[in-house]
């Protein structure tokens, strides 16, 4: 079975289901999480990965898990890499349990 849908970037999900919804900048983010304005930024342009500090602080701010935002990270990171990979995993063996 094949995966149709698109990879979401978490900074999607943070700008369309967050920020846009409270009529609130990445720069106004970033003033109350206490980190560069350029961090929040370019993290909902989706230039940038979600870092453990930065799943901290949205956790803390939003009432979330820090786990939400470090698993959508995980997960886009997977499903983006794992077409470019495919042909070096290919050549990989699986192990043999059998044996």
């Amino acid at each position: 079975m094949t995966n149709t849908l698109l990879p979401v970037h978490p900074g999607e999900i943070l700008r369309e289901e967050y920020l846009i919804p409270l009529k609130m900048s990445a720069g106004a983010l970033a003033k109350k999480l206490n980190v560069p304005r350029t961090r929040i930024e370019r993290l909902v342009s989706e230039e940038t990965a979600v870092t453990t500090d930065t799943a901290l602080r949205l956790a803390k701010f939003f009432r979330t898990t820090p786990e939400f935002w470090m698993n959508m990270q995980a997960s886009y990171d997977l499903r983006t890499q794992a077409p470019a990979l495919a042909g070096e995993l290919d050549k990989i063996p699986e192990i043999d349990v059998a044996a």
